[in-house]
């Protein structure tokens, strides 16, 4: 019965995303421009550097890392504080709080409509042409099994950690700069702007135990087979940080949850 619920949220959440194609094309657009300025901005970069490869990894790398960072970015956004943020100005929150499901799992559920739809409309199509126009550069094999099931633990982290910023809305009502500080820590240290590689060994020894790593980072080295993360070597433990982080960041977060709860104020209608 309670699966039958998640289903209904899930399948909801796709046809809420397949109905705003327009907002889909859009940024289907934005992140092309994205993309070309990312282009000259590295191919700037690695000119001006005098060698054709930086801290272990190509031009080509760093394009090909990029690019998927900025499709996985696609399909693993939320934008709960946004809403959490309205709802409570708005006081419709107090609607979805009366709803036979707890708020959190009605939040995940409905969001994760969002990201399969995501998923199959733009990360799949970027994978298949980048994977198409490099000639073999990304390896097709076991790796994308372990690539769906850390894609699968980065989107409940993202999840946990926008949730735990969201919940700073029942106190302070709007979380605008709160949200653009979180944006911009996730977005630097999980490597989705800038390729961990490039970043000074001593705080990478410390960004890899953080959990933003293991949102970006973390399934891009695996779909890429990079940072010895195969079979072999590094998987296994990479996959168990993100299992750890998933479990410490969902207990924090429902905890944090339910003490915030208390201190609600609704406004609005």
């Amino acid at each position: 019965m309670v699966g039958r619920k998640y289903l209904s949220l899930t399948r909801v959440g796709m046809m809420d995303e397949l109905h705003f194609r327009l907002g889909t094309f859009v940024t289907i657009i934005g992140n092309l421009i994205y993309l070309v300025l990312i282009y000259y901005l590295w191919k700037s970069i690695y000119a001006s550097s005098g060698t054709d490869c930086v801290n272990g990894m190509t031009f080509n790398d760093t394009l090909i890392y990029l690019v998927l960072a900025t499709a996985l970015f696609n399909f693993l956004e939320m934008y709960i504080v946004w809403d959490m943020s309205r709802d409570i100005q708005a006081g419709t929150i107090v609607l979805k709080l009366l709803k036979p499901i707890s708020f959190r799992s009605y939040s995940f559920w409905s969001y994760f409509g969002h990201n399969v739809i995501a998923f199959f409309l733009t990360f799949v199509p970027t994978f298949a042409i980048v994977a198409a126009l490099t000639h073999g550069a990304i390896v097709l094999g076991v790796n994308l099994l372990f690539f769906l099931l850390a894609a699968g633990m980065a989107l409940v982290i993202n999840f946990s950690v926008d949730m735990l910023v969201a919940t700073i809305c029942l106190y302070t009502e709007s979380t605008w700069g709160i949200n653009m500080v979180k944006e911009c820590v996730v977005l630097l240290l999980s490597g989705a702007t800038i390729p961990l590689a490039f970043f000074p060994d001593a705080l990478k020894k410390v960004i890899s135990f953080m959990p933003f790593r293991c949102i970006y980072d973390t399934p891009l080295n695996i779909l890429l087979q990079k940072e010895g993360y195969t079979l072999s070597t590094g998987l296994g433990w990479q996959l168990g940080l993100q299992f750890v982080w998933c479990i410490i960041l969902w207990i924090a977060g429902k905890l944090f949850w339910k003490i915030s709860l208390r201190k609600i104020t609704i406004n609005g209608g």
